[in-house]
């Protein structure tokens, strides 16, 4: 395992998880999260866990972002608030 690559890696996946929480725009937001599920699936790569890694990249990253930006294009994009 690769220590530097490791640590970017797990900043990325908290800045993303920070971001999607603190967003206002939906659609901001769902991109984030896609993200994240992107680097969460680098994260199980390099763990040497690639069956997690794929069900990761094709499940949550590709079909679940895919489907939550259908849904928010159906809603309201920005909040009241």
């Amino acid at each position: 395992m690769i220590l530097p690559f490791d640590l970017i890696l797990v900043l990325f996946v908290y800045i993303c998880a920070i971001a999607a929480i603190t967003i206002k725009d939906l659609l901001s937001a769902v991109v984030i999260l896609g993200a994240y599920s992107f680097f969460m699936c680098l994260l199980w790569a390099q763990m040497a866990a690639i069956d997690v890694a794929f069900t990761e990249a094709s499940v949550s990253a590709g079909i679940g972002t895919v489907l939550m930006i259908g849904a928010v294009s159906k809603t309201k994009r920005r909040s009241n608030d």
